[in-house]
Order: C-alpha cells, then sequence, then structure tokens
C-alpha cells in the first residue's frame, strides 16, 4: 500500500485535469491540501476521476481558501468518510469512529474549527497478521498562525487539541490512525533552514504541541543523552524522521516569492503520521519527493506491506453522489433560499470566536445580500427622459460655477484701458450705432445669454457683432487685435514651455536604474513594501539571487536600498 500528501496550492492550477498527476504517483491514496476550491467552483473533471473516488471538504466562510481532497483508487475504497473533525458535519449515521472528548469546546467554537474545510477522515479495512483491521487516514491543512493576527494563533492551538483528541479516540487494537498533511509547523532545528533566526525556536507552543503528540525525544537529538524524563509519550511517530532520523536539509515547502527552491532554503511542514504499532508492523518506508514542482510544497509518500480491502460501495460522502455530478434531474427549489432563511443565517454567524473567520468574510459568503456586497448604484430608470437627466447636470454645473448675463458690447466694444474716449474725439459718432441698434438690444441680450448652451446662437451673435465692429474706428478695433495676438502668442509660448521635454519625462518617467549589489556586481530587482504599515507601498531594491543560508555564496547577499521618493 502506498499513501502521498502533498499541499497543491490550488487544484484548479492543474489545466488539463488532475488525473494524471494522481496516476504519476502510483499510490492507494492521495490526499492534497490548499485545494481553493467551494462546492460552487467544483467541476466534474476534478470532481469524478476515472479510476478513482474522491472526497472534499470545503470551506464555508470563504471562496477560493483552504480545502482538502482524498482521492483513493478503486481497489482502495473507504467503508466510511466525514468532513470535518468535530462530527457536526456528518449526516447521522455517517460519522467515522468516535469524536472523543470536545467538552473543552463549545458548539460555536467546534462549527468554527470545522468551518474552513481542513479536514476530510476515511476509513479502510485490510488483513493484518491477526485478521481484519482498520485503517484511518485523517487527511489535514492546519491553520497558519498570523504574526499580525493573534487569534489566528490560538486558533491554530485549538485545531491542534481538537485534532490530538479525534486521532486519538479513533485508536484501538485492531485500528490504526494515519495523519498525514500540512501541519504548518517545522518541529526541530534540523527541519528549518535557519532556526537560529527564530526567536525561542523549541519554545514556539506550537513545536511544543508537536512534542506531546508524537513519540520521542522532547529535547536532545542524540538518542545516547537521553534519559527517561526527555521521552515524550505521544501515541504517534513522525514517519519520516523514524527512517532519516539525522538527515539534514530534507524540506518539503519553499518561498516560491523569493526563489528560495533553488538554494533549497525551506522547511519541512508536511507530515505522515503514523500511531506507533502500525510503524513497527507495517511501515517500509517514508520519502519526500522534491523534484515534483507545481507547487511551493512537494509531495511525501509511505509505502506499507498491508493491503488494503475495497469497500463495495463508496461512502455518502463520495463526490460521485452530489446531485450536480449523479445525473439525476435537480429541483428549482434547491437554487432557490428564502429571504427570511438568509437573515437567519446571517444572525447566525454574528459574533464569531477568537481565532474564526472575521465576520465579514463569514457573511460575504453564506448571505452577499445581506452583507451589503451588491452596493452597486443603480442607473437612471430607462422610463425617464433624457433631457432629464441632462438638465439635473446642468442646473448642478450652474450652481458649482455661476454664470453672470452677457452683453452684446462685450463682442465689439474695446476695452477702456487701450484707448481714452476722451482723446479720440469720438462721442457723438459712437452714439448714433448705439442708438440705431436699440431696438434689438433686448433680443440680442436673449441669444447672448443662450450661447453658453446652444451652439448655434453664438454663430448669430458673432454675424451681428461682425456688423457692428465696421462703424468702430480702426485705430481701436487695430489696438484690439494686436493685444489679442500677443496674448495668443504668450500663451503658446508659455504652453511650449510647460509641455516641454522635461515635463513629459517627470511624468511619464520609467522605472529607476536599478544599482548593482555589492556582494555579486549584479543589476538589483525592484520590490514593493505589502505590508501594512508606514512603509507600506514605498519600494526598494535587493539582491536579485535566490534567498539562501548567509554562509552560501551563490544565494541572495544582505543588500537592500530605499527607492528615494519622486525617482
Amino acid at each position: 500500500m502506498r499513501v502521498v500528501t502533498w499541499n497543491i496550492n490550488g487544484i484548479r492550477a492543474f489545466k488539463n485535469g488532475i488525473k494524471k498527476v494522481l496516476d504519476s504517483f502510483d499510490a492507494d491514496i492521495i490526499c492534497v491540501q490548499e485545494t481553493k476550491v467551494t462546492r460552487e467552483l467544483l467541476d466534474e473533471r476534478t470532481a469524478i476521476v476515472d479510476g478513482y473516488n474522491s472526497y472534499f471538504g470545503f470551506s464555508r466562510g470563504r471562496s477560493g481558501y483552504s480545502g482538502v481532497a482524498t482521492f483513493c483508487k478503486d481497489t482502495a475504497t473507504p467503508c466510511a468518510a466525514e468532513e470535518g473533525l468535530t462530527g457536526l458535519l456528518a449526516n447521522h449515521g455517517e460519522a467515522v469512529g468516535r469524536c472523543g472528548d470536545q467538552s473543552a469546546f463549545s458548539n460555536e467554537e467546534l462549527q468554527s474549527l470545522d468551518g474552513e474545510g481542513r479536514a476530510v477522515i476515511t476509513q479502510h479495512k485490510f488483513r493484518g497478521a491477526e485478521g481484519a483491521e482498520t485503517l484511518t487516514v485523517i487527511n489535514v491543512y492546519c491553520p497558519r498562525a498570523d504574526p499580525e493576527k493573534p487569534e489566528r494563533k490560538l486558533f491554530k492551538l485549538r485545531f491542534y487539541k481538537l485534532l490530538q483528541s479525534r486521532a486519538e479516540a479513533l485508536l484501538g487494537p485492531q485500528s490504526h490512525v494515519i495523519v498525514l498533511g500540512d501541519i504548518n509547523t517545522s518541529h526541530r532545528p534540523i527541519d528549518h533552514c535557519d532556526p537560529n533566526d527564530v526567536d525561542n525556536f523549541e519554545d514556539n507552543p506550537s513545536r511544543r504541541w508537536l512534542d506531546g503528540f508524537l513519540f520521542g525525544s522532547m529535547v536532545n537529538e542524540n538518542a545516547d543523552d537521553m534519559d527517561d524524563s526527555e521521552i515524550s509519550g505521544g501515541k504517534f511517530v513522525d514517519t519520516f524522521r523514524h527512517f532519516h532520523s539525522t538527515r539534514p536539509n530534507a524540506f518539503t515547502c519553499w518561498s516560491a516569492r523569493t526563489g528560495a527552491r533553488q538554494t533549497n532554503y525551506g522547511t519541512r511542514i508536511d507530515y505522515i503520521f503514523a500511531s506507533r504499532a502500525l510503524v513497527s508492523t507495517s511501515f517500509l518506508n517514508v520519502e519526500i519527493m522534491p523534484e515534483v514542482d507545481g507547487s511551493d510544497h512537494c509531495p511525501v509518500w509511505a509505502q506499507l506491506s498491508c493491503t488494503l480491502t475495497p469497500s463495495p460501495r463508496c461512502p455518502a460522502l463520495c463526490t460521485r453522489y452530489m446531485p450536480e455530478f449523479a445525473g439525476r434531474q435537480q429541483k428549482l427549489s434547491r437554487f432557490l433560499v428564502k429571504v427570511s432563511e438568509q437573515r437567519e443565517v446571517s444572525k447566525d454567524t454574528e459574533g464569531p470566536l477568537p481565532g474564526s473567520q472575521e465576520a465579514g468574510e463569514i457573511s460575504e459568503n453564506l448571505s452577499p445580500l445581506v452583507a451589503g456586497i451588491n452596493t452597486a448604484k443603480k442607473r437612471p430608470s430607462d422610463g425617464l427622459p433624457e433631457s432629464s437627466v441632462f438638465k439635473g447636470k446642468r442646473s448642478k454645473h450652474v450652481k458649482t460655477v455661476p454664470k453672470t448675463q452677457g452683453s452684446l458690447l462685450a463682442f465689439f466694444k474695446p476695452k477702456q484701458s487701450s484707448v481714452d474716449p476722451e482723446e479720440s474725439g469720438l462721442d457723438s459718432e459712437r452714439s448714433g450705432p448705439e442708438i440705431s441698434h436699440k431696438g434689438t438690444q433686448n433680443d440680442v441680450n436673449d441669444c447672448n445669454a443662450m450661447h453658453s448652451m446652444q451652439p448655434e446662437w453664438h454663430t448669430k451673435v458673432k454675424e451681428e457683432t461682425n456688423n457692428c465692429r465696421v462703424t468702430e474706428p480702426k485705430a481701436e478695433g487695430s489696438c484690439q487685435d494686436q493685444s489679442q495676438s500677443n496674448a495668443t502668442v504668450y500663451q503658446e509660448s508659455r504652453d511650449k514651455k510647460v509641455m516641454g521635454p522635461d515635463f513629459w519625462k517627470a511624468v511619464l518617467h520609467g522605472p529607476p536604474q536599478p544599482p548593482l549589489c555589492k556582494a555579486h556586481g549584479e543589476p538589483c530587482v525592484l520590490r514593493t513594501v505589502k505590508k501594512a504599515g508606514h512603509n507600506s507601498g514605498r519600494q526598494f531594491f535587493v539582491c536579485a539571487r535566490p534567498q539562501g543560508h548567509a554562509s552560501n555564496p551563490q544565494a541572495r547577499c544582505n543588500f537592500f536600498a530605499w527607492v528615494e521618493k519622486g525617482k
């Protein structure tokens, strides 16, 4: 029997389907974590794979987040399957074995711990030395303790406690348990690329929990230096270290952002734990597979001497029984939810306990309308006349930018500062044309009032002003033309100066030229601070080589330089 675990960092990343990947492992049971798929996004090509039966765990409160799946060959069909660790998600009579002591958890906390789709349990039968025996496989994706969110640290420890309670409750004389997946904690300094860079490495609460969960040393790596007080009485064994107790640089996870896989600068956080009796009687070997790409994690496999006995029928949790994949006619009522029910669901999700997901994330998925996601403003009704819409906009514009009443004299009367009317001696001649046009003065004023709103009126007014301008003295007209010409020339020269090459270089400048790192003399790479804080959004240069240990000359050097503002 062969078992594989792998954090795939998104099951939809396999464009051609997952069957080819599953076949490449040649394993009976394949457990994947971080599928990042909800039931609504699960497609048939991923859920129904020829030659396999699959069991998924989905996140209830956040789309594209967490999730696990277990694929079993048809020759290793389980006799029972369950989603979650608490037993609350299992239908009546479908829970796998005992759930353990849950008295330390409230009902709300149990729902929150099982609400992120972090566990799937399958139970199998196999023929052992003493007859028929049971093997239970717990596929888990343990939470990450975000240093910026203290409640997530508590959530992680509570999840560990629940996992241990359920795993130990399933143990028995002929009942064995395997716990495998992404545990999200490197246990020993040998499992970390740079343990000296971590404050209080061995005092970390997650590592302390592993000390009590696993059988073996709690303090020392060297078995010759241990006494009875330094031996943990845990019921499970780290199977990789059971076969490779001192192998260094055996990592399963690397930072994809810094290219740390190239220098093997990572951690071992993916495990296959097994009950002590099963390890001593059935385990043959355990290995990691760093050569397998496709994720920031690599797979881990285990070989056992036992042979599974397939169940004649898949458990009810199997994806082939889902209505959307079973080929049965579905009722329209399945796609409809009453508004009152949505409100009740949203009320149930109020006030999550520390460590659960944010209330906004939960309500966003359970009741998007109540959560206020659909907050887009409606467009104006099609029934309203188009002119009313423009009138509303125009009245708003008039209020913000008031316009004064124009006058016909503004089109042909020269500026008083350019020529003194007393020196021109034309007061008597000017009165004549003004009186002759007095009859049409009101009409022209009305035209001028509509000038800013109706372009065709502007043409008529201009024609009349051109006729009136004939009676004006040429001296005044030439002076006005000269001043307008000077203003135009000044404005053009000013625009050329403002919109010159220096202006466009300042607006359309490219990225700053990268400096050379001091250790390798190579161009650096530009990065941006994404972490919240006073430096958020700032850019900086670092060495372009992949991250690695400080003693590795091929790894990234410690060059760092901020990008100056304005460059």
